[in-house]
């Protein structure tokens, strides 16, 4: 299973939750950044993918939902 069906199937509490810890994970990369101890930079752009992948589903919810 794909990680976009894995966001399909879930439902809106549960990519509200998932959005929450990748925007504190995403906080925690840019901290380490801003200290120097960020090991890769890729990683920021791979969880700013990801909490786009999930705005993008919880869109799709909300259009469902109407």
């Amino acid at each position: 299973m794909s990680k976009n069906d894995e966001l399909r199937a879930k439902s809106a509490e549960e990519l509200q939750k998932e959005l929450l810890a990748l925007r504190r994970a995403q906080f925690g990369l840019r901290m380490q950044m801003a200290t120097q101890s960020l090991t890769k930079n890729s990683e920021i752009d791979r969880v700013r993918k990801q909490i786009a992948r999930v705005h993008t589903f919880m869109n799709e919810k909300k259009r469902a939902a109407k």
